[in-house]
């Protein structure tokens, strides 16, 4: 992976995830920890929230995460596509996800994670209209 795209993974904590089941799109905002070993978004979401109920029938997932800027020179962004992934309590993306937000630590609402499968970053402070793309080898 791109060195860039891990540090705008890094840097940023929001990201939007689109889901889809029986035929309804569905998205929402969430607060994520970048994993860069598992190569995972992990996040904390409400069992019975829609988009988790989506995930949980369809796990195929895509999102986005950007920065908000008014100039085009300052564009900066990504697209992703990824697989939802329900962990256990005892796996690390409880840990990786409470270092980043210890007020988490705190929270009952489950952890739960999306392996990132591909990537297309569009970066202007790079050179207007540049991409770096990734895909997972898995």
């Amino acid at each position: 992976m791109d060195e860039n795209i891990k540090i705008y993974l890094k840097n940023n904590t929001v990201f939007s995830m689109a889901t889809c089941a029986e035929d309804k799109p569905y998205s929402a905002p969430c607060f994520y920890a970048y994993d860069e070993d598992s190569q995972c978004l992990i996040f904390s979401s409400e069992k019975h929230t829609q988009h988790i109920v989506n995930a949980i029938k369809n796990n195929q997932i895509s999102g986005s995460i950007y920065t908000e800027v008014s100039e085009v020179a300052q564009i900066k962004g990504i697209q992703f596509t990824g697989t939802f992934v329900i962990p256990n309590e005892k796996e690390h993306y409880y840990g990786v996800y409470q270092k980043r937000f210890p007020f988490a630590k705190e929270m009952v609402a489950p952890i739960w994670a999306i392996q990132l499968n591909w990537i297309k970053m569009t970066d202007n402070t790079l050179g207007f209209g540049t991409k770096l793309e990734w895909e997972s080898a898995i």
